[in-house]
């Protein structure tokens, strides 16, 4: 299939494809005698792989990391998170690395939050006397 087509059944764009190849997470498609990109099921499987690793969180340096192991998962695997043993998404030093910058990003943001909250209270009100009975 040409590439409207492959993006169209991965679910991205042309571009994204064109891009995953640029960065070495697709290898280079066949070509037609007229030279336009021509992809089949397989590299359809791998780009839908490498859209939810990237929706996960991973960046697209860390999906090249482990972009030899991209032809054991599947979509469905990652979802429900029966990943085989040693591959990327499970107890890799990639994973471990992304989720430690999260861990420090969501730190980050929350004490930034917490500044802001702070800094946007209105000021305590001054307590007022009882009023006088009798």
């Amino acid at each position: 299939m040409r590439i409207g087509d492959a993006a169209a059944a991965a679910g991205t764009t042309p571009r994204a494809l064109r891009l995953y190849e640029q960065r070495g997470l697709l290898p280079p498609p066949d070509r037609t005698p007229t030279g336009q990109r021509r992809y089949g099921p397989d590299d359809v499987a791998r780009v839908r792989v490498v859209r939810e690793l990237l929706a996960l969180g991973l960046t697209i340096e860390d999906v090249r990391a482990c972009v030899d192991r991209l032809p054991l998962l599947d979509v469905d695997a990652i979802r429900s998170r029966r990943v085989p043993e040693g591959v990327c998404v499970r107890a890799s030093p990639v994973v471990s690395r992304r989720l430690a910058a999260l861990d420090a990003e969501i730190a980050r943001l929350t004490r930034q939050r917490d500044e802001l909250a702070a800094r946007s209270a209105p000021p305590p009100h001054p307590e007022t006397p009882a009023a006088a009975t009798g």
